[in-house]
């Protein structure tokens, strides 16, 4: 009876692992591609208009910006949508909606999957130091460099000054983002690590900041016990004109 019991159990086990990792990624793979499709449409829309309009705060569940990560290859990129409710985010990346936008002095701040429903976040843990987040809005191309990874002092020195400005670096290193550290696992309860100054509770975004790309997702695997945490500082953010394409989406 026992071993029956087990059996069963172990049968529902592997058939919701098949659910979790296989199924829902079509269902989000559908919606991506529509939450993409409608992005494209409207931002052909604004580029028709002599001056094209960014939404200060986009609707829940529809997609404002996309997302590229070079180093997971040239055909990684995802649709941002605004929210991060489990409806906005089986179609994508969902943006934290109390934080800032791409480009904005704080902290821009995004959740995913790491498991099924797309699994836009499942590789995150490879991300290495001053490794490129591609950011593309209405009007304009965001890239931020991760933050050194698991080193501190003259090594932590020297990896922020390989990508980053000397100003910036100066900060990362021993100023007042030394703290914050390029990827970590945390507990859900930890919100300061999406304030506007990670690692700070309530921090209000201000001017004399940097802007900050935050991205959070599930650890380990099949598991929300955990929170992996990967934090990336702006390095340049350069109007869409022409046919202009940042260098970094060329690395691999």
């Amino acid at each position: 009876m026992l071993g029956e019991i087990l059996l069963t159990v172990g049968v529902l086990a592997l058939l919701f692992a098949f659910y979790e990792s296989y199924w829902t990624n079509i269902a989000s793979a559908k919606l991506q591609a529509e939450a993409s499709q409608k992005l494209d449409d409207e931002w052909k829309e604004e580029s028709m208009r002599a001056n094209p309009r960014q939404k200060l705060q986009p609707e829940l569940g529809t997609a404002f910006a996309r997302m590229y990560i070079p180093t997971f290859g040239s055909d990684f990129n995802f649709a941002i949508v605004e929210g991060t409710a489990d409806a906005d985010l089986i179609a994508g990346p969902g943006h934290y909606a109390d934080t800032q936008m791409p480009g904005q002095p704080g902290n821009f701040a995004v959740a995913g999957h790491r498991v099924g429903k797309g699994a836009p976040f499942n590789d995150l843990g490879s991300l290495k130091s001053c490794d490129a987040i591609v950011v593309e809005t209405v009007d304009t191309w965001n890239t931020y460099r991760i933050l050194p990874i698991g080193v501190d002092g003259d090594a932590r020195r020297q990896a922020a000054h390989e990508c980053l400005s000397p100003q910036q670096a100066e900060r990362v290193a021993a100023g007042d983002y030394s703290d914050v550290q390029g990827r970590y696992i945390t507990l859900p309860s930890d919100v300061s690590t999406i304030g506007a100054k990670p690692g700070i509770l309530g921090h209000q975004a201000s001017p004399d900041l940097e802007s900050m790309m935050t991205l959070t997702t599930c650890h380990p695997q099949f598991s929300n016990a955990e929170r992996m945490i990967v934090h990336a500082m702006l390095v340049e953010s350069h109007p869409k004109d022409g046919t202009y394409r940042p260098a970094a989406l060329e690395e691999s």
